[in-house]
């Protein structure tokens, strides 16, 4: 079975790195642009076979290493 992970920063947390993005596309001439987010997609390949012990056990990587929960939220998607 394969997890998708999708990373983000919270809401109300500065994305530099998204703000950098935006501005550049701005500088590019896409000024259609107001707001840049950026975050991460890890793939796992995982032994397990059950959906649901798969699935609480890519929570408990993402609560203890994959997302920092403090400024991060996660999304877990098994495909």
């Amino acid at each position: 079975m394969k997890a998708r992970v999708h990373i983000m920063l919270k809401t109300g947390v500065l994305d530099p790195q998204g703000e950098a993005v935006r501005h550049a596309l701005g500088t590019l001439g896409f000024e259609g642009v107001t707001g840049v987010r950026q975050g991460k997609v890890i793939e796992l390949d995982l032994a397990e076979t059950d959906r649901a012990k798969a699935g609480a056990d890519v929570a408990r990587m993402c609560e203890t290493l994959l997302a920092n929960t403090v400024i991060e939220q996660y999304d877990v998607e098994l495909l």
